[in-house]
C-alpha cells in the first residue's frame, strides 16, 4: 500500500538549512517554549533589519570608515514593542546627526506588524473590549489597555468609509433587502435601531454585500436615500428585488429602478409562517407551503393555496394562509420562473444566513456606545464573511444563467 505523502514544504530562504531550523528548535518541548523561541527570534530579525536600514542610511557597513558628511553611529535606544506572540524589548539604532527614521519599525510605533491583524479578527469575532484584554492577557502575557483596543479598530473606520462608496457592479441579477436590530447608545439613551443589510448576486453568481445603512426608522424616503446612493456608486440595473417587508421600500425601489422585478422572499415568508405552528403540526404545514411555492405555474400555485386555505389544516392555520394571499402579488411573479431560476432565488437568500453570522457576532454586546462602533464590528464581520463568498459561488447558478439571459437578455447583454 503506497504511503501518503505529506504536504509539500515551501522552499527556506537562502541561507537557512534545514540545520539551522534543528538547532532553532532544540528543546522546544512545549506551546511556552515556542512563544519563547519565537520572540526571540522577532527580536534577533528586527534589530538585524534596523542594523541594515541605519547601514544604507549612513552609506557604511559598521567598522567602516565613515561618509564625508561625518555622520555615525550612536549607540541604541531601547523600546518595547506588542507582537501577535507577546512582548519584545528591541535595541533601536541611533545616528549621531539624528537624520535616521527607520522604516521597519517606525518612530512611534508601538506594535510590529501581525499584532493589530490579531487583535482585529478576534474582534471581528465578536470578542468585546474586555474579552480581549483577558485572552491577550492569558494568551501572550501582554497588558493592553482599552484605549489601546479601541485605537486599533477605529484604525478600520476609513477602511469602512471607503467601502461604503467603493464602486459597484452596473448590474445585479438579484439583490435581497434585510434587516436586523442592534440596541446603540444615542444622545445618552440606549435605543433600538436596525441595521438594513443589500446583498447583491453579481452575474457571474458571485455575492457581494452592497452596503449597510443604521437607522431607526425606515420609509420611502430612507430608501429613496438609499437607492441614490447605490445609483451614485455605478449601479444602473436591479433585474430582480428580493424582499421582506421593509416599510416604503418597493415605491422607492420602482422610482429609482422602474424595471426590478419586485419578488417576496419566499424563505422569510415561509419562517413566519411557521413561528405560528406548533412542532407537531410544523411538517405538514411546511409541506403544504411547499406545494405552493415549488409549483410548475403561477395557477398551479394559486390553486395549491386555495386547497390549503379550504383544507382543515389551513382553517386551523387562517393567519398563515393570510399571510400568503396578502403576499400573492410578489409571490406569483417568481412562480412563472423555470426551476432553475426559483432554485437561484430561493439558495440566494443567503442573506439570512449572513444575519445569522452577524447575529453571532453581536449577540454578546448588551449595546454599542454609538453608530460608528456598531458600523465597525458590523464592517470587520462582513469582511470575513465577504472572504468566504469569494470562492464560493452558487452551486445552481450554471443552470439558471441560460434561463436569466432568455428572460433578461438584453439587460443582461449590455452590461456583461
Amino acid at each position: 500500500m503506497a504511503r501518503r505523502k505529506g504536504a509539500a514544504a515551501e522552499p527556506l530562504p537562502a541561507g537557512l538549512t534545514p540545520e539551522i531550523l534543528d538547532q532553532l528548535v532544540a528543546g522546544v518541548q512545549t506551546s511556552a517554549d515556542f512563544q519563547l523561541v519565537w520572540r526571540r527570534l522577532q527580536k534577533a530579525m528586527a534589530e538585524r533589519v534596523l542594523k541594515a536600514e541605519l547601514t544604507h542610511h549612513l552609506g557604511y557597513p559598521e567598522g567602516g570608515e565613515r561618509g564625508p558628511d561625518g555622520n555615525a553611529r550612536n549607540g541604541f535606544t531601547p523600546k518595547s514593542l506588542l507582537t501577535e506572540s507577546g512582548a519584545i524589548a528591541l535595541d533601536i539604532p541611533r545616528d549621531r546627526d539624528g537624520s535616521f527614521t527607520p522604516q521597519f519599525v517606525p518612530k512611534g510605533a508601538r506594535r510590529l506588524p501581525g499584532f493589530d491583524e490579531t487583535v482585529l479578527m478576534l474582534y471581528a469575532r465578536g470578542l468585546s473590549t474586555r474579552e480581549l484584554q483577558a485572552f491577550l492577557e492569558e494568551r501572550y502575557q501582554i497588558p493592553v489597555s482599552p484605549d489601546l483596543i479601541s485605537t486599533i479598530t477605529s484604525e478600520v473606520l476609513a477602511e469602512v468609509e471607503t467601502w461604503q462608496q467603493r464602486p459597484l457592479e452596473a448590474t445585479y441579477v438579484a439583490v435581497a433587502f434585510d434587516a436586523l436590530r442592534v440596541k446603540i447608545r444615542d444622545e445618552g439613551v440606549v435605543q433600538n435601531k436596525a441595521v438594513y443589510l443589500a446583498l447583491g448576486v453579481q452575474l457571474d453568481g458571485t455575492k457581494e454585500v452592497l452596503g449597510f445603512w443604521i437607522a431607526q426608522t425606515e420609509g420611502a424616503a430612507f430608501w429613496h436615500r438609499v437607492f441614490r446612493e447605490l445609483q451614485g456608486r455605478g449601479v444602473t440595473d436591479i433585474l430582480i428585488a428580493l424582499i421582506d417587508g421593509l416599510t416604503g421600500l418597493p415605491d422607492a425601489l420602482q422610482t429609482v429602478f422602474p424595471h426590478t422585478v419586485i419578488h417576496q422572499c419566499i424563505v422569510h415568508l415561509v419562517r413566519q409562517s411557521l413561528h405560528y405552528v406548533s412542532w407537531t403540526e410544523r411538517k405538514l404545514v411546511a409541506a403544504a407551503l411547499r406545494a405552493i411555492y415549488q409549483a410548475p405555474t403561477e395557477a398551479a400555485g394559486r390553486l395549491a393555496l386555495q386547497r390549503l386555505a379550504e383544507s382543515p389544516l389551513g382553517q386551523r392555520h387562517a393567519p398563515i394562509v393570510a399571510i400568503w394571499e396578502r403576499h400573492w402579488e410578489r409571490i406569483a411573479p417568481a412562480l412563472a420562473y423555470p426551476l432553475e431560476i426559483r432554485r437561484v432565488l430561493y439558495t440566494t437568500n443567503a442573506i439570512e444566513s449572513l444575519n445569522m453570522q452577524i447575529r453571532k457576532v453581536i449577540k454578546t454586546r448588551g449595546h454599542f456606545p454609538s453608530d460608528e462602533a456598531a458600523g465597525k464590528l458590523l464592517y470587520l464581520a462582513l469582511r470575513n464573511i465577504g472572504k468566504k463568498w469569494k470562492a464560493k459561488p452558487d452551486k445552481y447558478w450554471r443552470a439558471a444563467f441560460p434561463h436569466l439571459k432568455l428572460l433578461f437578455g438584453d439587460r443582461l447583454v449590455a452590461t456583461s
